[in-house]
């Protein structure tokens, strides 16, 4: 074999020993990532891991009344049914909030759509920021709501008057949807304040004015993914 042919020879060999390397660089990698989200899913969740997750918080009757699931959105409009749509709740595990709220987005369908902010009250964002320790990837979880506080607000006459909403026509369990905000000085006429809405309930009339209650018994929460440390 001339030594033309003999270096080409050596060129094709050597190709193949490099294509083989690349090849096998390739399949580490790919076993690499498979371990690694292996590992991830059996893995629990641990205190100040940042967390990502699907919810959907219930009302005293089991309704959802705020959900990230789609699916579950789109039956419940179907129905007729009053729900609001949110996006996945992104959080450190065991981070309690150090303010009264939190807002999030979410999509009102009514009034031709729009997207505004929900009120996720502190001890409900604390509640499912605890209950996802010790989860693991997919999930699913209910973790139940215990305010150390009624949720209960009184909301006078003339409040109502103010916010355009009729006295006379509320009765006792009828929704009410509320703007609240986290500051003391927030009233109907103050269009300055900032006002997250809220869902809530006519539990008591009188002529002082209409009791809502904005609380709720329970939320259902998924771990769709977190990052370990």
């Amino acid at each position: 074999m001339g030594s033309k042919k003999q270096k080409e020879a050596s060129q094709k060999k050597w190709m193949k020993v490099i294509f083989v390397i690349v090849a096998l660089v390739f399949v580490f990698a790919m076993v690499g990532t498979y371990f690694t989200n292996v590992v991830t899913s059996i893995a629990p969740v641990k205190a100040g891991e940042p967390v990502v997750i699907d919810y959907t918080i219930y009302d005293a009757a089991d309704n959802p009344v705020l959900t990230s699931n789609q699916q579950l959105y789109e039956q419940q409009i179907n129905s007729g049914k009053a729900i609001l749509y949110t996006t996945n709740l992104s959080l450190i595990a065991n981070q309690s909030l150090n303010k009264a709220l939190y807002p999030v987005p979410v999509y009102v369908a009514s009034n031709g759509g729009s997207w505004e902010q929900f009120a996720l009250y502190n001890p409900e964002f604390t509640a499912i920021s605890s209950g996802v320790v010790g989860m693991r990837t997919n999930e699913n979880k209910k973790v139940a709501f215990n305010y150390s506080s009624s949720m209960s607000a009184l909301f006078s006459s003339d409040y109502l008057m103010n916010a355009n909403i009729s006295m006379s026509a509320l009765e006792i369990g009828d929704p009410l949807t509320m703007g609240v905000s986290d500051t003391s000085t927030a009233t109907a006429s103050n269009t300055s304040a900032v006002t997250y809405i809220r869902f809530g309930e006519v539990t008591r009339k009188s002529a002082a004015g209409v009791v809502v209650d904005f609380g709720y018994p329970y939320a259902e929460i998924t771990v769709t993914s977190f990052t370990k440390q």
